[in-house]
């Protein structure tokens, strides 16, 4: 099931023309939101801000606007059934909305976190990095190039080495005190629950927005990645695989949940007592 152009479908398949753009080129935009309680007027849904960020880009690419009260409908109707949205739109203005269920082993990830591994190659680099256009091939390269060495998630780099972003997900690492995250200016998504996390930590410490270079990676003593879908994900190891027959090394961070769960705790004494975050809100 999923809403198209005004209308919901019930089929598992989407019918373009040959020739539409979205089809031939990933000419689309798109934003994957996690509805709380069922409901877009959620606080931590964050509805308006990625509707926000859907028109940002529009603007940006000279494109028609979507019927926004249209896509809000649609949004609506899915919410029901799906706790997690991916809201695309077409250069001409059309919606497409789909649903899926949050990850089976989300809390598990959350609780024991995961092994990503770095991706080096440049096929791995994203196009139009600050925005999350439908041409997502390199950090979908990344991901399945991470599966085969049994990780989660990979980390993207930059010509220089430099780590950026994950294949889904920001970056945050703990080190001389306060965190730390990638630059805007690195070339990274400029992700809603990064945003989020940024403002909240900005109240209480300093942040270091710098780039994380080799040397810079060296000092984390723990890692993780956020999105708006996850929420905060420890990162207990990076598996780094070499050109060669040598073994593989790792960054290994024994100590990352602990770090971890003050992160949580600091981003959940933003909220109400009535919208918690993960195992006191209500998931489908």
């Amino acid at each position: 099931m999923f809403w198209y152009d005004g209308r919901l479908c019930s089929a598992n398949t989407l019918e373009l023309d040959i020739t539409d753009p979205g089809l031939l080129y990933g000419a689309t935009v798109f934003t994957t939101l996690r509805v709380y309680d069922r409901t877009l007027k959620h606080s931590l849904t964050q509805w308006q801000k990625h509707c926000d960020r859907l028109l940002a880009s529009i603007e940006v690419f000279g494109w028609s606007e979507p019927d926004w009260e249209r896509t809000s409908h649609g949004a609506k109707v899915l919410s029901d059934r799906y706790p997690v949205l991916r809201v695309a739109i077409f250069p001409d203005g059309r919606e497409w909305i789909t649903g899926r269920s949050l990850p089976p082993d989300l809390t598990r990830r959350q609780q024991q976190g995961i092994v990503a591994w770095l991706a080096c190659e440049p096929q791995f680099r994203r196009s139009l990095p600050v925005w999350k256009t439908g041409n997502y091939l390199p950090a979908w390269l990344a991901l399945q190039g991470a599966r085969k060495h049994n990780a989660k998630e990979a980390i993207l780099t930059d010509d220089a080495g430099n780590w950026l972003e994950t294949s889904t997900g920001n970056l945050w690492g703990w080190r001389e005190g306060c965190w730390w995250t990638p630059p805007l200016e690195a070339g990274i998504l400029p992700g809603l629950m990064r945003t989020r996390l940024l403002d909240t930590l900005q109240q209480q410490q300093t942040v270091m927005e710098v780039p994380w270079t080799p040397e810079v990676v060296k000092g984390f003593d723990a890692i993780a990645y956020t999105n708006s879908v996850v929420e905060i994900v420890p990162i207990h190891t990076v598996l780094i695989c070499s050109h060669n027959s040598c073994p593989p090394s790792y960054f290994c961070y024994p100590n990352v949940l602990m770090y971890v769960d003050r992160l949580r705790k600091c981003l959940a004494g933003t909220v109400g007592e009535t919208e918690k975050t993960q195992g006191e809100q209500t998931d489908y």
